[in-house]
């Protein structure tokens, strides 16, 4: 682990942002670590110092460096991603379920045809909420030209269909329910996420 995300792990395990025990995973998978993003990100500080090192490793991955909009999946890329916006000089959009699940632009968010758009997420486990702002966005036009993320869960697995980023990279041990040895050991699963379980994130 580079120096770099060696701190930002070290600012999880200060806010008490990185549990142990055993979870149920907003992909519906099982397992005995998570990172609860929010726990960092009520300290407008840490949101900052993360929002901008995020931006700063995004820009490579941006045309000239720039976006027009950054856009992340409600709720818990709302923090982190208005973060990388305001380090990027972007404006800042969201999306959210509608009622059957599906991700959508509302409040008046739109994107323009060719426009230039980062989407922005806490933590990817799958990649799948990031998937579906990509092709929602790219289906209304947008140039999606990358993803970012505090964490990376996936030991750099997951695809979002773009070039992506992350400030720490992680290779966390899940499992379906079915194959979770904590399960097998009668362990009660807690589920500490912002909403249940659907399209992973």
């Amino acid at each position: 682990m580079d120096p770099q995300a060696a701190e930002f792990m070290r600012l999880f395990e200060e806010t008490g942002a990185y549990l142990r025990g055993h979870f149920r995973l907003t992909s519906g998978l099982h397992s005995p670590e998570y990172l609860q993003c929010a726990k960092v990100l009520q300290y407008p500080a840490y949101a900052e110092r993360l929002g901008s090192a995020l931006a700063e490793r995004m820009r490579p991955l941006l045309p000239g460096g720039k976006a027009a909009a950054v856009a992340s999946p409600a709720i818990g890329g709302l923090i982190i991603g208005h973060e990388v916006a305001r380090a990027l000089g972007a404006r800042f959009i969201f999306t959210e379920r509608d009622a059957g699940g599906r991700m959508t632009l509302r409040r008046g968010f739109a994107v323009d045809p060719g426009e230039s758009v980062a989407v922005v997420e806490d933590v990817v486990t799958t990649g799948g909420s990031s998937r579906e702002v990509v092709e929602l966005l790219t289906a209304a036009g947008a140039d999606v030209a990358a993803a970012g993320s505090i964490i990376d869960r996936s030991g750099g697995a997951a695809d979002l269909g773009v070039p992506r980023v992350a400030l720490v990279t992680l290779s966390v041990v899940a499992h379906p329910p079915e194959a979770c040895e904590l399960c097998a050991r009668g362990l009660p699963v807690e589920k500490p996420g912002s909403r249940p379980p659907g399209p992973s994130a």
